[in-house]
């Protein structure tokens, strides 16, 4: 079963190389993620630029280093990195969320692939710490000089500052923050964010995904219940509001081609590492398992293959479509990228299918052990 895995998820990187990686600007030693495929001059020339889908392609480069520990690879991180600092000049945005995608993404280079960029992840770091803003409502806001105070960017960068020098208290309070201010009362789900004051209600997979992750880093290192208890509760809304047969729900192109992704990453995490031997801490990991090795089944079951290589559907449930170039093209509209006509185009889908294929092996070789 790990071998199945391994594959499929050997596969899925492999049709990411072939069909999206290329130099920046044609400069030697350089490499990101062309955002379609099928690619227009636009794309390759790297004219637009959407920051947190490079820093999923990097984090999933280093899952896939961690499966197959290979020197190639290695340089692909390396050239993922130093080609992010290059198109964005520098290492920070104006999107706490963004910053703290690549903060995981960087912080995971380090620990478990070797590439390490300290100076990077003290920048990041300094962002999250300084954004922080009770006295405004917050957590951190979602960006700078704003009012909107949402789980996209404190999960994330609480994630970050649990895994990274040790900052649990800040990480611990944002947490907090979350549960008391945008958990949903009815559901147990985890609302966007509030803004001004006011709920902003809308239930994303990645939402869910990130607390998730956030909870399970503080069970491990706080030994306090109550992110047990969070997490056995979120597990089971999950499971029940946000999968169709236990298939992760998708949310189509564009930015939501990765939020299932994002939600079968850190459901793995809680299959791995949620400690606790009660039979309700057995039941959340056997949950978050089957979820996981349900959807990437489904998944697979529902690729196209091109050139001997899967192609993802936005959704894990239906059939995928192999996509053109024609059409309405990902745009960034508002601070957030909207789907191409053809939602399989978006490198977002297919990096998704890529990190679930990652999460089933984590599981795969997790029973096998």
């Amino acid at each position: 079963m790990d071998q199945l895995w391994a594959n499929r998820a050997g596969s899925a990187e492999a049709a990411i190389i072939q069909r999206h990686l290329s130099k920046l600007w044609y400069l030697p030693g350089t490499q990101l993620g062309v955002v379609a495929w099928p690619s227009t001059p636009k794309y390759r020339h790297f004219g637009t630029w959407h920051y947190w889908w490079q820093a999923h392609l990097l984090d999933c480069l280093v899952d896939a280093q961690v499966r197959d520990p290979q020197p190639d690879r290695k340089l692909r991180i390396e050239r993922q990195i130093r080609s992010h600092h290059l198109r964005n000049t520098g290492w920070t945005n104006d999107y706490y969320d963004d910053m703290a995608w690549l903060a995981l993404a960087l912080e995971r280079a380090g620990r478990l692939a070797g590439v390490e960029k300290r100076g990077a992840l003290k920048k990041l770091c300094e962002q999250f710490v300084n954004a922080w803003v009770p006295e405004d409502g917050g957590g951190i806001p979602w960006r700078k000089q704003d009012q909107f105070f949402n789980a996209p960017a404190n999960g994330p960068a609480g994630i970050f500052l649990a895994r990274y020098d040790d900052r649990l208290r800040r990480a611990q309070q944002m947490a907090d923050w979350i549960d008391d201010t945008l958990i949903d009362p009815e559901t147990h789900l985890v609302f966007d964010g509030i803004k001004a004051g006011s709920m902003v209600r809308a239930q994303y997979t990645y939402c869910q995904g990130v607390v998730l992750g956030l909870e399970v880093e503080l069970a491990v290192r706080t030994q306090d219940p109550r992110h047990s208890e969070r997490v056995r509760r979120l597990v089971a809304a999950v499971a029940k509001e946000m999968t169709e047969d236990g298939v992760i729900k998708g949310a189509g192109g564009g930015d939501g081609g990765l939020f299932n992704g994002i939600l079968a990453r850190y459901l793995a995490l809680v299959a791995t590492t949620l400690p606790g031997d009660t039979a309700e801490d057995a039941a959340a990991r056997d949950t978050a398992r089957s979820l996981v090795l349900k959807s990437a089944e489904s998944a697979w079951d529902y690729r196209q293959t091109v050139d001997g290589l899967p192609l993802f559907g936005p959704f894990w449930d239906r059939n995928a479509e192999v996509p053109t170039s024609a059409g309405q093209e990902a745009e960034f509209v508002e601070g957030a990228v909207n789907a191409s006509a053809i939602p399989e185009r978006d490198m977002s889908v297919q990096v998704s299918g890529w990190m679930l294929m990652e999460a089933a092996h984590t599981l795969a070789d997790e029973t096998e052990a």
